[in-house]
């Protein structure tokens, strides 16, 4: 019987963080990480601010075709190929985002990697790990309490309390707190209004966490977000109630990445981790840019399918920071393909050519979106037991014909030693000559760039909006905010916003719900059908396997 994640991860023979970071050249000094623990540290911002003349690395991106119950495995395919480049005598890193709270209890988990292939700790990191998503829970809370405090001592500002936009967050699935009424129970408790929770992967102070330089840039873009308007709806800041200071305070430590380690002892950074279905989904620039400075390959991963978190790593994360991947890898798996192709979860088991080969086109719209972006791209298939010759076969013919190289890796089983192919292609792929170019210009209308995103990424025919919706965005734009890049907010099941679209469907529409401004991290959210920015617990959550058994450890992390 195959061992579970979190038994292979209990057998690692972990190295102290020193010995991790002395692999990288990183100086065992006080000034330049704190160690948390004896397998975590968090490096020290001023530490950062010396590499800043280092020459780059390059930068491997791993995306993956739309999602399924059969799973992809894009974090798995991430940590194995840093362990392949590694094995390979290339210095690499994997940078990846911390765990949430609410999946690992609802429906992953975990998102430490799996099998062969993962970062450890792995208990500490799918839990609380160092604490950064406390602190971002905790700064975007005390701007909410910031808030319902000034109206309650007079309300200098005149803030309309029907037109207050920021919620409160929670690291949790909590359908209940989506909508609440707050301050009830008479005059001492304050004037009360409607409110509401979203996830904390989800807040502003996440993005903006993601999306700072450093801890002055990051001070900069709080005081910039938009929390209410006035009765004659005059824009109210966070830097109006002087708020941007103590959060910032709340957040200086959590700002600095963190360094862990894979299986197989090679060097990990873990920070920052907003999802890509309903925020942009890429971890920190900061942790990105310093595994370049520490590294001559960096592996990181976008969350869910390529036309959500690649695309918002394209348009977003790089837009932002100046950043531009070398080569992008898209993770696909045999299961995967054949549920896009027509089948259920529970007809996998068996070889099924025609359900694969309908299945294909959801492989090669992925494949085409990203050369939109005049990126080098390579397929990973992520193997399975029960995958057939004949199967693989029928995916790299397919891809043959497109002139699109395709790697077996066998990384959960194997380690290292199944992503080989993979990391030799990658090596290959990041020394052609790209065009990297973004999916839309800054000058283009908001409208516009929504439209392009809808059309060109998913296939749709047209974006519906309600007359308030469009009035929205043109206040947005008479505002001065015309020039910020989108972030879509959508199921991730399907190009389209119906969940139960698989493959490639073309001709649907993508309606808006709700538009919201992201001032401080400087994109448009655009929430579109179904999707909640706070979720749910599925009927089963995976909360009910995990516990404490007899010896003291953690089970039903996976």
């Amino acid at each position: 019987m195959a061992k579970t994640d979190i038994e292979i991860a209990r057998e690692a023979k972990m190295k102290p963080i020193q010995e991790i970071l002395d692999s990288i050249n990183v100086p065992d000094k006080a000034e330049v990480y704190s160690p948390m623990g004896r397998y975590i540290a968090k490096i020290k911002l001023e530490y950062l601010e010396k590499l800043k003349d280092k020459k780059d690395g390059k930068l491997i991106l791993v995306t993956a075709i739309t999602p399924t119950p059969a799973g992809e495995g894009k974090t798995t395919t991430s940590v194995g190929l840093c362990d392949g480049l590694n094995k390979i005598g290339k210095k690499s890193i994997v940078c990846l985002r911390e765990p949430s709270l609410g999946p690992s209890f609802g429906m992953k988990g975990g998102a430490a990697g799996g099998g062969y292939a993962q970062v450890v700790p792995m208990e500490q990191i799918n839990l609380h790990f160092t604490g950064d998503f406390h602190a971002i829970t905790s700064a975007h809370n005390l701007l909410s309490a910031l808030i319902d405090n000034h109206i309650y001592w007079g309300n200098k500002l005149n803030i309309d309390v029907r037109r207050v936009v920021w919620k409160r967050v929670l690291d949790m699935n909590d359908r209940a707190l989506r909508s609440i009424n707050i301050n009830l129970g008479g005059i001492a408790n304050g004037f009360p209004r409607e409110d509401g929770f979203d996830i904390t992967v989800a807040s502003e102070i996440m993005a903006i966490f993601c999306l700072s330089n450093d801890l002055y840039d990051l001070e900069k873009k709080i005081g910039n977000i938009t929390i209410a308007y006035t009765r004659d709806k005059k824009p109210i800041f966070a830097k109006d109630l002087n708020a941007q200071g103590p959060m910032t305070v709340l957040l200086k430590d959590a700002i600095r990445p963190n360094f862990t380690q894979t299986l197989e002892n090679n060097p990990a950074i873990i920070h920052g981790g907003p999802f890509a279905n309903i925020a942009h989904g890429c971890n920190s620039v900061l942790a990105t840019k310093t595994a370049l400075k520490l590294s001559d390959y960096v592996v990181t991963e976008a969350g869910f399918g390529a036309d959500l978190g690649a695309e918002k790593f394209l348009d977003i994360k790089c837009r932002k920071s100046g950043l531009k991947p070398n080569c992008v890898v898209i993770v696909a798996t045999i299961r995967a393909l054949k549920m896009h192709g027509g089948l259920n979860k529970d007809e996998l088991k068996t070889e099924n050519l025609n359900a694969l080969k309908k299945g294909l086109v959801n492989l090669e719209k992925h494949i085409s979106n990203i050369k939109k972006f005049g990126l080098p791209v390579t397929v990973a298939i992520n193997h399975f037991v029960l995958d057939t010759e004949k199967e693989i076969d029928v995916v790299i013919n397919f891809c043959k014909k497109l002139k699109i190289k395709v790697s077996t890796c066998k990384h959960w089983e194997k380690g290292s030693d199944g992503t080989k192919e993979l990391a030799n292609d990658v090596i290959k792929l990041c020394e052609e000559k790209s065009e990297f170019k973004f999916l839309y210009n800054d000058d283009v209308g908001l409208f516009k760039k929504i439209e392009t995103i809808a059309k060109e990424l998913y296939g749709a025919n047209e974006v519906i909006a309600d007359t308030k919706i469009r009035e929205q965005l043109k206040n947005f734009q008479d505002n001065g905010y015309q020039k910020l890049p989108i972030c879509i907010a959508k199921t991730q099941y399907s190009f389209s916003t119906d969940p139960s679209l698989k493959g490639a469907p073309t001709g649907h529409v993508l309606p808006i719900r709700e538009v919201r401004l992201s001032s401080g991290a400087e994109f448009i959210v655009v929430v579109c059908g179904a999707i909640m920015t706070m979720p749910g617990l599925p009927r089963v959550p995976a909360a009910d396997s995990i516990k404490i058994n007899e010896k003291g450890e953690t089970e039903g992390l996976f």
